[in-house]
């Protein structure tokens, strides 16, 4: 007797991927299982974000001086710029965590201004992302307008 297993059914658990959301219909925004997609894709960030910083640290403990002049001036420059770049990333780290606080209040995907949704697209393109494009870009435009 030869029994033919049938594929596992997908269940509620199982991960979205990116396909998988684009393609999910306009009543499903923001379900469990988008939520999810997004936490841990926040997740992966979050940790990324860390490691770097951690591996910042531990760069700037491990250098030894160097006695040239213009060897120092480069090193100390390089590590300006290190520094630079690790405090634009502790900025993304602060936005990361409160997108993941949204998704704990299921305030996640909707328009902090309108209430309207963000959309897939976008979040999936800038998951910390708070405001819908229009939004976004009368933000912006009445910046402009206030030499801002």
């Amino acid at each position: 007797m030869n029994a033919i297993s049938s594929p596992a059914p997908m269940t509620a658990e199982a991960p979205m991927t990116e396909d998988d959301i684009l393609a999910a219909p306009e009543n499903d925004y923001m379900s469990p299982r988008q939520l999810a997609f997004f936490r841990q894709r926040l997740l992966e960030e979050q940790s990324q974000l860390l490691n770097n910083a951690q591996e910042t640290t531990t760069h700037l403990q491990d250098n030894e001086s160097t006695p040239d002049p213009s060897d120092r001036a480069s090193v100390e420059e390089e590590h300006t710029l290190e520094l630079r770049v690790r405090d634009r990333e502790r900025k993304l780290l602060k936005k990361v965590e409160e997108a993941l606080a949204r998704i704990d209040a299921n305030e996640y995907g909707w328009c902090e201004e309108t209430g309207e949704p963000i959309g897939i697209a976008r979040l999936i393109a800038r998951p910390t992302a708070t405001l819908s494009i229009e939004a976004q870009e009368r933000r912006e435009k009445l910046k402009k307008m206030h030499g801002g």
